[in-house]
């Protein structure tokens, strides 16, 4: 197995503490960060009155991948996700090069979730939305979520149901408030707006759905993975992409016009007065600091067992000798995080991680024959199956690669330039390994 569990039990086993309800609320915690916070606004300056529609478009897209990853998921009890699918289907390398993608996908989602933390606290303070103080939020956001897991901050269940009662709560009654300004005119408009980048426009939307693929990763902690992971998946992505049409038809009715710059604050500004922006603020930095949290607690444990199988430089896995924390590794996405938000814009950065997502399901989706392949009986029998046998996998991977095709030249350098960066270090490790082993 290429991602081993790092946090195990005293007595050397995984804890299977994670049932259906932990499931779901990892998947909604994977989804809901900051993009249902900035992407209605966003979509809204780009297609106007069909935001919502196109919500429901993309939902009805990342649901075919998701059915897909449920399948695959069903086959495996243990924790690795992405990484342990392409490595049981392809190889080790394959193996490394879909978990260094992902790792650099939850990097770069860290860096365009802390851009929208300082919109959302400059609605507070407007300093904080200028670029000097977009820089110091980004430094003191990342610096204080290494240091804080460095230190063994631990996450639970409980935590994760904390911070989804506080982010949707406001979102919830936001909603309720804002649905009577939804009128028959808004849900079907007369003439509908002309959206210039359709692909570009697909990469935004599908990055308020990625993050669903968390809960892959800990198969070894679920109670019945086989069956537990597949439905929290597709019922949660299912109920979250309804959730988002609701608040993208709130935004567009509450503010019709131009909306350029506008942010679900001034949505709940309008409805509720200060309290309602006030409410609104909180609940955005609850849900960005809640995935911010998720993020750095999980993404350190995939270096660290790349590093466990030599496929990184043992530098990653050194364990802290106070805190029992894979420090080093924790440093490297702090700082990785904090470069990624220094040097680009939201919906760059939201880009590239949508771009890095749709490689790492694609690999995934290539690997369900190869895993069913490999599968006894067994498995087979308990597996959660498709109808149509390959129709939907075929379709889904049609899907990844077309919409990955639509990222511009320089999404993709970017994207290759980390990645080039991931294949030195592996390469550096395996040098290492060749040399430990001829003295």
């Amino acid at each position: 197995m290429l991602v081993k569990q790092a946090m195990a039990a005293q007595k050397g086993q995984l804890i299977r503490g994670i049932g259906v309800i932990g499931g779901a609320l990892l998947v909604l915690n994977g989804m809901i960060g900051a993009g249902i916070f900035a992407l209605p606004a966003v979509l809204a300056e780009r297609a106007g009155v069909l935001s919502p529609w196109l919500f429901l478009g993309a939902g009805i897209l990342i649901i075919i991948v998701v059915l897909t990853l449920a399948e695959l998921s069903s086959y495996f009890s243990e924790s690795g996700g992405p990484a342990l699918y392409a490595t049981r289907a392809f190889g080790p390398l394959t193996g490394f090069s879909i978990g260094w993608l992902y790792y650099v996908s939850r990097a770069s989602a860290i860096a365009a979730n802390s851009h929208v933390m300082a919109k959302y606290l400059g609605a507070l303070w407007p300093w904080f939305d200028t670029d000097s103080g977009h820089a110091v939020v980004i430094v003191v956001v990342c610096g204080a979520l290494t240091l804080a897991n460095v230190v063994g901050v631990k996450g639970g269940v409980r935590t994760l149901a904390f911070f989804t009662f506080f982010k949707l709560i406001p979102l919830l009654i936001l909603i309720v408030l804002g649905l009577q300004y939804a009128s028959p005119a808004v849900l079907f408009p007369d003439s509908l707006p002309t959206i210039e980048d359709l692909g570009g426009t697909t990469l935004l939307l599908i990055y308020a759905f990625i993050g669903f693929e968390s809960i892959l990763i800990t198969a070894g902690e679920t109670e019945k993975p086989r069956s537990t992971i597949p439905h929290a998946l597709v019922r949660t992505v299912i109920a979250t992409g309804v959730f988002y049409f609701l608040i993208s038809l709130v935004y567009v009715a509450v503010l019709p016009g131009d909306t350029s710059g506008g942010t679900l604050v001034d949505v709940g500004r309008k409805l509720a007065g200060p309290v309602g922006a006030v409410a609104i603020t909180l609940a955005a930095v609850f849900s960005i600091g809640g995935n911010l949290s998720s993020t750095m607690l999980a993404a350190p444990r995939l270096t660290l067992s790349l590093a466990e199988n030599r496929l990184l430089p043992q530098w990653f896995g050194r364990i802290h000798d106070k805190y029992s924390s894979p420090a080093n590794s924790i440093i490297f996405l702090g700082g990785l995080a904090a470069i990624l938000a220094l040097s680009g814009s939201f919906v760059r950065l939201a880009i590239a991680s949508s771009l890095t997502r749709l490689i790492t399901f694609a690999v995934c989706i290539a690997a369900l024959p190869v895993i069913k392949q490999q599968a006894d009986r067994d498995a087979l029998e308990r597996a959660y199956r498709l109808k149509g046998g390959y129709t939907l996998p075929i379709i889904a991977l049609g899907l990844c690669v077309w919409m990955a095709s639509h990222s511009s030249a320089e999404s993709w350098k970017f994207v290759a330039g980390l990645f080039g960066v991931g294949l030195l270090l592996f390469w550096l490790e395996q040098f290492t390994v060749r040399r430990s082993g001829a003295n």
